[in-house]
C-alpha cells in the first residue's frame, strides 16, 4: 500500500541519518592525547578527507595530489598518521566536543566520528574512622569517605566475626561526573573515587579497630553515590 511504502521510506531515511551521525564516545584525561582513527577503508585516492571539530573548525585536510595540511590553530597539536588518522595532543576542557572525518564533495559524507569528553583526574580521597563502639559480642564503626567536593558517611557492624555494611549514608557534593562510594572487601573498608579517566582509593583494616570481632566480610548494602 501507499501508506506502508511511505512508512518504510521514512524509516529508511531516519536509519540513514542515524548511521551518518553516529559517533563513538571517548573519555580522555586532561593533558593527554587521543587517537582519531578513520575506520572506513573504502576511500578513493581522489577523495578529500577533512577532520572537523563540532562541524565547524577544520583540524586537518588530506588533499589528493597535494598531501595533508593541518590548520594553523592546531599546527602544534596534530600528529598526522597513516590512512587519514590523526593524533590530537594535550587535550584541555575546551577540546570536548564532536570530531568527525568527512569525505568532501558536492555534499560532505561523514565516515567516522568521536564524541570526546575531557576530564580532570579525580581528587584524592580520605577515609576516616569517626567512632568505634563495641561490646563482648559486636563492634560498630562509623566512617566518613571524603573527596574534594563530596563525602559519604556509613556504618559497619561486626557480629560473631562477620562484618557487614549498614545504613546511615549521608552525602554532599557538587555536580561533577564522578563516582564516590564506600564498601566492604576482604576485611577492609574501602573508599573509592573515580570517573571515566582516573580513580583513587583509601583503605582501613577493620581488625585495627575491632580486633576481637572482625573476621570474614560480607559485601552487603553496597553504598554508592553518583554525582552527575
Amino acid at each position: 500500500s501507499v501508506i506502508s511504502q511511505t512508512t518504510i521510506l521514512f524509516l529508511y531515511f531516519n536509519i540513514c541519518i542515524l548511521m551518518k551521525s553516529a559517533v563513538t564516545p571517548v573519555f580522555v584525561q586532561k593533558r593527554e592525547d587521543v587517537l582519531l582513527n578513520v575506520t572506513i577503508a573504502d576511500i578513493r585516492e581522489e577523495d578529500t578527507v577533512i577532520w572537523k571539530f563540532n562541524n565547524k573548525a577544520n583540524l586537518a585536510r588530506f588533499l589528493p595530489g597535494i598531501g595533508p595540511k593541518v590548520s594553523d590553530d592546531y599546527s602544534e597539536r596534530i600528529e598526522l598518521l597513516e590512512k587519514y588518522s590523526v593524533k590530537l595532543k594535550n587535550l584541555q576542557e575546551a577540546d570536548s566536543g564532536v570530531y568527525t572525518a568527512v569525505v568532501s564533495g558536492d555534499t560532505d559524507k561523514q565516515i567516522t566520528g568521536y564524541k570526546i569528553t575531557v576530564q580532570d583526574p579525580v581528587s584524592p580521597v580520605k577515609l576516616s574512622v569517626d567512632s568505634v563502639s563495641s561490646s563482648s559480642d559486636w563492634c560498630n564503626l562509623t566512617v566518613s569517605c571524603r573527596a574534594q567536593d563530596s563525602h559519604i558517611n556509613s556504618t559497619f557492624r561486626c557480629l560473631n566475626h562477620t562484618c557487614s555494611q549498614e545504613g546511615g549514608e549521608r552525602s554532599q557534593g557538587t555536580p561533577s561526573a564522578v563516582d564516590l562510594h564506600v564498601y566492604l572487601s576482604t576485611g577492609s573498608i574501602i573508599c573509592n573515587h573515580s570517573n571515566q579517566v582516573s580513580w583513587t582509593k583509601d583503605i582501613e583494616i577493620i581488625k585495627h579497630f575491632c580486633p576481637r570481632h572482625a573476621g570474614k566480610t560480607e559485601r552487603l548494602n553496597h553504598k554508592q553515590l553518583i554525582i552527575a
